[in-house]
């Protein structure tokens, strides 16, 4: 089908070049997860997928925490939740829908590292030598067992595929958290394998506005008309409540913040018979008291059964301990960190539920209430101010005026990291002129 762009040029060949190798790593949502049964069965893609997204997400892919275990796991008892290691790990974090009909239409909010792929192999690299993915359960703590064995696992292996060279990592938002968890607690494994970091919008601080209003009122991944056939807000909100992720990027309390993010209410009292309405701030510490009244009566209805799923301070806890494991994180002496983060795009920082008119008089109708945010300057997710607070002694550190995923696909993006990695383009055997011609008689034929 190498014909049809509906399924990509697989005709063009590019020369090799000699390269280091390269491990792109992605973040929240940034990986295929796949239902796989325990006993027999069919196994289904259930993130991300078009059809049917909402019915096989609430199906499979809903959770509770388990604090003895420290994972999520799925209500799902029958099947487990996995994600695809195929084409060298690639394929989780290429185009997270890959059915025929994303492809034919382009549906390009989910195509994630497919454009990046696409340029480093056009750079030279080679898909299982100098080129590998990592995708991950990103339901699951960034600094989790299986998470980190994964990781270390495939660093190995691009090392000893290329021939015992060093890896050069490319992390997309959270999978940045993951790489300093990582770092931290492998400090020499890293330093074995890693020759080059470059950290693409990663929220080094949190993302306040987002995450705050996440484990209120959920989270849209898709906007505007496609979100009809995609996973709703509200069963999205379900998953992240028992996600310890989640809780890993609220905003870090003890940085020192120009000004601190703030989740603001509108509240009704009545005193002496009297209705007083103001406005109440809560800052990252207090914060705490809004998630557990708000969530008090939160619950989910699984195969006729109602559960709660209230806020949940053992994640909580959890996510304390993997902030401090952040903070302890230190650069090794030999690797070399590059920052790209997303510039001049609105980005939620504090949050305010009701209004003067329309105040909220217990905090449980939060969850129903659409919010009102205070923008800084970021990528639409991650603040600049958060993007920028690395910690770590940096190469470089450029602004690219880009949205959050848009860093996946920018062109300044890819100059800089074909820069960095000391990587040109180079010349396809076949002409420039015979692969406009085909793909114009492709478009004809096949879409």
């Amino acid at each position: 089908m190498g014909f049809c762009p509906c399924f990509g040029d697989e005709t063009s060949e590019v020369p090799l070049a000699d390269r280091d190798p390269v491990l792109l790593v992605s973040g929240m949502g940034g990986s295929i997860l796949h239902s796989k049964p325990k006993k027999f069965g069919f196994t289904t893609r259930v993130w991300v997928r078009i059809s049917l997204a909402d019915l096989e997400f609430r199906k499979k892919i809903w959770s509770l925490y388990n604090p003895e275990t420290g994972y999520t796991e799925s209500l799902d008892k029958k099947s487990d939740i996995v994600v695809p290691d195929d084409d060298h790990g690639l394929y989780a974090i290429d185009i997270l829908d890959p059915s025929w009909f994303v492809k034919c239409v382009h549906l390009t909010e989910v195509y994630h590292f497919h454009d990046m792929i696409d340029m480093l192999v056009g750079c030279g690299y080679v898909k299982g030598t100098t080129l590998f993915g990592y995708g991950y359960d990103f339901r699951q703590s960034n600094r989790m067992d299986k998470l980190m064995d994964g990781l270390k696992l495939k660093l190995e292996t691009a090392y000893k595929a290329s021939g015992g060279r060093k890896v050069n990592i490319i992390s997309h938002s959270m999978g940045g958290v993951l790489i300093l968890c990582f770092m931290s607690l492998y400090r020499d494994v890293f330093s074995k394998y890693v020759n080059k970091w470059i950290a693409l919008a990663c929220p080094f601080q949190g993302a306040p506005g987002c995450i705050n209003d996440a484990l209120l009122t959920g989270l849209e991944f898709v906007e505007g008309f496609e979100s009809f056939f995609f996973v709703s807000r509200w069963t999205f909100h379900q998953l992240l409540v028992e996600c310890p992720s989640i809780y890993e990027m609220l905003a870090n309390p003890d940085y020192k913040w120009k000004k601190k993010p703030e989740i603001q209410v509108w509240r009704k009292h009545e005193k002496d018979g009297n209705v007083i309405v103001n406005l109440e701030s809560y800052g990252p510490t207090q914060s705490i008291s809004v998630f557990e009244e708000a969530l008090r009566h939160n619950e989910l209805k699984y195969n006729g059964k109602l559960m709660p799923v209230p806020f949940n301070l053992a994640i909580l806890k959890w996510a304390t301990g993997t902030r401090q494991v952040i903070s302890n994180a230190k650069l090794p002496d030999g690797v070399s960190f590059y920052n790209i983060y997303g510039t001049s795009f609105d980005t939620p920082f504090d949050v305010c539920y009701g209004s003067e008119k329309s105040p909220i008089e217990d905090l449980s109708e939060v969850c129903q209430t659409l919010p009102q945010y205070s923008y800084v300057d970021g990528d639409g997710s991650v603040p600049v101010e958060s993007a920028t607070a690395d910690g770590l002694e940096a190469v470089e550190r450029v602004g690219v005026a880009a949205e959050h995923r848009g860093l996946l696909h920018d062109k300044t993006v890819f100059q800089l990291i074909q820069k960095w990695l000391g990587a040109e383009p180079v010349v396809s055997k076949q002409s420039k002129t015979s692969k406009v011609a085909d793909t114009k008689h492709a478009q004809m034929v096949c879409c």
